[in-house]
């Protein structure tokens, strides 16, 4: 145990008595420095990680603001309420479908966007502002197509914007908003439409029950399975899934 301790002590010293230039020789030297350029393949690599990052980061809120993923979620959290199966199809179910809807229903605003920003930028024929505008421009098409003149008015009139001439006058701060507004206001009018059938077999069924005395029996046990039965056999999905990819067309 002593000669441990005395090997240890010996390491130390020759650790604190040896000169730190002895040293220094095996400390790599490390320069991190960033210089202007317009060139996109100059970017250093901490850099794109950095951006990357933020754009993953900001990926919730600018699918949730900008594309079709409110109005879907919303209308399904609706069709599950109307059919009274609680948790069935589950949260992950109804996300995934609303997410892989979206992806189908934003293909061709994306696929401009990378034609005419992203895949330009990249093989140096415009600049990282004109890039971001090229991507801008078809996104803004499909949030005004998908927005209410009321709506825009409301954003404008308190962002203080009067009497716009067209549309590349109103900013995307007053865009967004009316778009996620209108989104709302569509997807509560589809739910409306969706309660309208279960909540007819609700009705026939508890009249049902208050004639037949079984007062202690609650309906929704009794009209479940008949709602389900509808749906199923009107092949609900495939009906709610067409309406709504033509409520974007």
């Amino acid at each position: 145990m002593n000669r441990k301790w005395f090997y240890l002590a010996i390491f130390l010293g020759l650790i604190f008595l040896a000169p730190w230039d002895a040293w220094a020789v095996h400390i790599p030297n490390i320069n991190i420095g960033i210089e202007n350029t317009d060139d996109p393949k100059k970017i250093s690599a901490a850099i794109e990680i950095i951006l990357i990052l933020t754009v993953l980061s900001l990926a919730p809120s600018i699918l949730l603001m900008m594309t079709s993923f409110t109005r879907l979620i919303i209308v399904f959290g609706f069709l599950r309420q109307a059919i009274g199966t609680q948790q069935m199809p589950p949260n992950q179910v109804l996300i995934g479908l609303s997410l892989f809807l979206t992806l189908f229903i934003m293909q061709p605003v994306w696929t401009v966007a990378n034609q005419q920003g992203i895949q330009p930028y990249l093989n140096d024929e415009i600049n990282f502002k004109q890039a971001l505008k090229n991507v801008e421009r078809p996104l803004r098409k499909f949030m005004f197509k998908n927005t209410r003149e009321a709506d825009l008015a409301l954003f404008a009139h308190f962002a203080k914007i009067d009497n716009p001439k067209d549309e590349s006058d109103i900013p995307m701060s007053v865009l967004i908003p009316s778009f996620m507004i209108s989104e709302l206001k569509t997807a509560f009018e589809i739910g409306f439409i969706l309660y309208i059938p279960f909540l007819i077999i609700d009705m026939v069924v508890s009249s049902v029950l208050l004639s037949m005395g079984m007062m202690m029996l609650p309906p929704v046990l009794i009209s479940l399975p008949f709602k389900l039965l509808l749906f199923v056999l009107v092949d609900g999905w495939h009906i709610l899934a067409g309406s709504l990819l033509q409520s974007f067309s």
